[in-house]
């Protein structure tokens, strides 16, 4: 059963609608095929007119959708299946809520390392909803000095509400980790590709962002705190979320205007979770697109580009007094 939004609610009815004619025409053999014409299109241009003028807030919860794919649904999709995952950080434990691995695009080897949220209420305790602890960074940084020991590319999905908050995890290292991996991918020697797929949020995003080229799908976010939590802080009350959303500027529209990341990846109208195969396809097709021009580049111009890109980020440039 179909999950929608506050905001989808027309497209909800005209779905149901849909069925219903859809329905009709089995059982009594009733040809409606005119009517079914005209509620696809019906269909086609409200999600069109809707996702075209969606407020930060309205991505926000559609970045959240249940029925948005994750990590691991883009990882086989885009190999086909072909897919090693490998496991553990050699030190404390297996994170499920990191997930990473081995496979192929088109013959090119990948290291895919990701986020992976639950897909119903079990699944997203089995993977802490999402949220890493300091093995699940360590996890990510094994699989990525694998990855420039053979040479092999990295792309990672970014789809977190942050990095676990736990007492136990502070107390492992969640800081250390996260920063760890701040300067190793900064030198790592391959290409790295980062994709944030729905939420990126705060150092738990950043602990797997750092990248030569960083993309966000068309209704994602990415910032260093959710709306929820800097309307907390800000007004001491939730209330004032979608104010904090437009505040803190964290669309991906936002944030390629303040050159933050280097692109967006277009979604199907309506949202990956309305045309899930869809989604993957126009993935993978960047991720090819992006691979072509990085792998040709020496190393050092590779590390080069990006330390210069981050650190280029935030600089201001001051009038004489």
């Amino acid at each position: 059963m179909a999950n929608y939004l506050e905001f989808e609610e027309s497209i909800k009815e005209i779905v149901e609608q849909l069925e219903q004619a859809k329905e009709l025409e089995e059982k009594s053999q009733v040809d409606v095929s005119k009517t079914t014409k005209a509620l696809e299109k019906k269909l086609k241009d409200e999600r069109k007119k809707i996702y075209e003028n969606l407020s930060a807030w309205q991505k926000v919860q559609v970045s959240r959708h249940p029925d948005r794919p994750y990590t691991l649904s883009y990882i086989n999709s885009i190999t086909k299946g072909d897919f090693i995952e490998l496991h553990g950080d050699r030190n404390v434990k297996d994170d499920k809520a990191m997930v990473g691995g081995i496979g192929m695009i088109d013959g090119q080897s990948v290291m895919f390392i990701g986020q992976q949220k639950g897909i119903n209420t079990k699944m997203r305790q089995y993977r802490n909803f999402g949220m890493a602890n300091p093995e699940g960074y360590r996890k990510a940084l094994r699989l990525m000095k694998l990855a420039e020991k053979f040479n092999i590319p990295v792309v990672t999905f970014i789809d977190t509400p942050g990095a676990f908050p736990g007492l136990e995890a502070e107390e492992r290292g969640q800081g250390e980790a996260i920063a760890r991996n701040l300067m190793e991918m900064t030198t790592l020697k391959v290409p790295i590709i980062c994709i944030i797929i729905g939420e990126g949020a705060s150092g738990g995003a950043l602990g797997i962002g750092i990248g030569d080229k960083v993309l966000m799908m068309e209704n994602t976010w990415y910032s260093v705190i959710s709306p929820e939590s800097c309307s907390s802080i800000l007004w001491r009350s939730w209330d004032f979320k979608e104010q904090a959303a437009e505040a803190l500027k964290l669309t991906a529209n936002d944030m390629l205007d303040n050159k933050l990341i280097d692109g967006i990846i277009k979604e199907p109208i309506g949202g990956a979770h309305s045309n899930p195969e869809e989604a993957y396809e126009l993935v993978k097709k960047e991720i090819i697109k992006q691979l072509d021009k990085l792998i040709p580049l020496e190393a050092d111009k590779r590390v080069a580009n990006r330390i210069r890109k981050f650190s280029n980020m935030g600089v201001v440039n001051e009038g004489k007094k």
